[in-house]
């Protein structure tokens, strides 16, 4: 049986939990793109019932990442909580991120994917190693946007305007 799966035909309608230890040898199985190495705990708690599955997951960990800047790797802290439901039906399906439906004489449950994936979604954008996050310069990449006039500018008017403005007095 593979270390992710679970056999849910064999769980009677209560909450189950299991732990499961994730390495490197993890990232290899299931996809080394955005991270090939990290040390994981997922804590799940499963709770079968007559026409679903709530699957809880509590996933933290550290995951080495290459800095963007330097190319040095470095240690990034991840901490995820997410449930998904996993619904009986007819045919495999995935109505939206936190509900999947599955065929009703399915014997497993794969958990290894939705835990890959949620570690993978906490992996930010632009990979800095930690001493190199206190220099980004001031304002990058923010977009300020104002309504009110700033004082300190004078306001001047055509004065044609003016003369049109009195027209309605």
């Amino acid at each position: 049986m593979e270390p992710y799966r679970v056999n849910i035909v064999a769980l009677s309608n209560s909450i189950h939990h299991f732990r499961y230890q994730m390495d490197d040898g993890f990232f290899s199985r299931y996809g080394t793109d955005l991270i090939a190495k990290g040390s994981f705990t997922s804590e799940v708690d499963l709770d079968k019932r007559e026409t679903f599955l709530e699957v809880n997951f509590d996933i933290h960990g550290t995951a080495t990442l290459i800095c963007d800047r330097s190319l040095e790797p470095f240690e990034h802290p991840i901490e995820v909580r997410r449930k998904v439901i996993f619904k009986f039906g007819d045919e495999d399906e995935e109505l939206t991120d936190e509900m999947v439906v599955i065929r009703r004489d399915a014997s497993q449950l794969e958990l290894g994917q939705y835990m890959y994936e949620f570690i993978s979604l906490e992996v930010p954008m632009k990979k800095l190693h930690p001493r190199f996050r206190d220099d980004d310069e001031p304002g990058e990449g923010k977009i300020v946007y104002s309504s009110a006039p700033d004082p300190q500018e004078k306001q001047t008017t055509d004065p044609r305007w003016d003369k049109l403005k009195n027209l309605n007095k």
